[in-house]
């Protein structure tokens, strides 16, 4: 299984262990990211969007006419910037004059982008492609016991009208994967709500507040650890969380992980492999509670 890997901003500096993981995983399930050469930015959400459309739409333009060359679909780890590439394809398949306007800029680099490229999310292709069964196969460290909070955030399935391989509003992707590698996947109200995002740069106290009503959420059906697949989340509710217990005086101590770091866990990998002492809350408590307990003996 081939696919244009389309890594992003963020997954190649603050959210590196999420690369690291995945690559880690990958090795295990037979699946090959095929790195988009000279890629650039998404398009940053709605930050570059709102101040200059065509030109937001021109940097996943251009990234969608290097992929096409590779003539497979382009897979993401982010959820911004899954969002950010699928809502492009669409208004660019929807809208002949924004089409034109944005060829007229990357023709202007020497690139041609046609509309023959989809894009999609790594969850889609374990899901999808690669299935549970043949994850459950590849577990040699079962999380038997670990009572496991999944956190979708808001972009990865919303909106369902721009692209979604799950249900928007009750995903359930996640929940499989977690099960399938031994642990306990936990139902709560708060799976699919805003963290604050970029919040952390304009308002942080907004952000603050609604992290901290994910981290409680969270705790309060008992979960030992929450999995994410966005590196903003993930950097909200890890990096983050300390902020959070001063702000509100609370003590959460919840681990966070990206959900290819639990399952390179339960595949037996090693821990610097899949990045586990990048992590900000320590990890140590939930894998000392598996069956087999795992030593974080290095940082990654």
């Amino acid at each position: 299984m081939k696919y244009a890997y389309f890594p992003g901003c963020s997954v190649e500096a603050s959210a590196h262990e999420y690369g690291m993981s995945c690559m880690a995983v990958n090795k295990v399930l037979g699946i090959e990211l095929i790195e988009i050469p000279d890629w650039n930015c998404c398009g940053s959400i709605d930050a570059v969007h709102a101040y200059n459309p065509e030109l937001s739409l021109s940097l996943s333009a251009r990234n969608f006419s290097l992929a096409e060359t590779m003539n497979m679909d382009i897979v993401t780890l982010c959820s911004a910037c899954f969002f950010t590439l699928s809502r492009a394809s669409k208004m660019l398949h929807e809208d002949p004059n924004l089409k034109g306007a944005v060829d007229k800029i990357i023709n202007a680099a020497g690139l041609k982008f046609t509309g023959d490229v989809k894009i999609r999310h790594y969850l889609d292709v374990l899901i999808n492609d690669v299935g549970p069964l043949k994850i459950a196969e590849k577990v040699k460290v079962p999380l038997k016991g670990l009572k496991v909070a999944p956190y979708y955030g808001c972009l990865l399935v919303r909106p369902p009208q721009v692209r979604s391989f799950d249900d928007p509003e009750h995903p359930k992707s996640m929940d499989r994967i977690i099960e399938a590698v031994g642990a306990q996947s936990l139902d709560y109200r708060d799976k699919t709500r805003c963290c604050g995002a970029s919040l952390v740069l304009t308002d942080e106290s907004v952000m603050l507040e609604m992290t901290k009503d994910l981290l409680l959420s969270a705790k309060a059906i008992g979960a030992d650890c929450i999995v994410t697949p966005c590196p903003m989340c993930h950097f909200n509710l890890d990096a983050k969380q300390k902020a959070v217990e001063n702000r509100f005086d609370l003590k959460i101590d919840m681990p966070i992980l990206y959900f290819t770091q639990l399952m390179g866990i339960a595949f037996g990998l090693n821990p610097k492999e899949l990045g586990l002492g990048r992590n900000v809350v320590s990890l140590e408590k939930i894998l000392h509670k598996l069956e087999t307990p795992i030593q974080l003996t290095a940082k990654a």
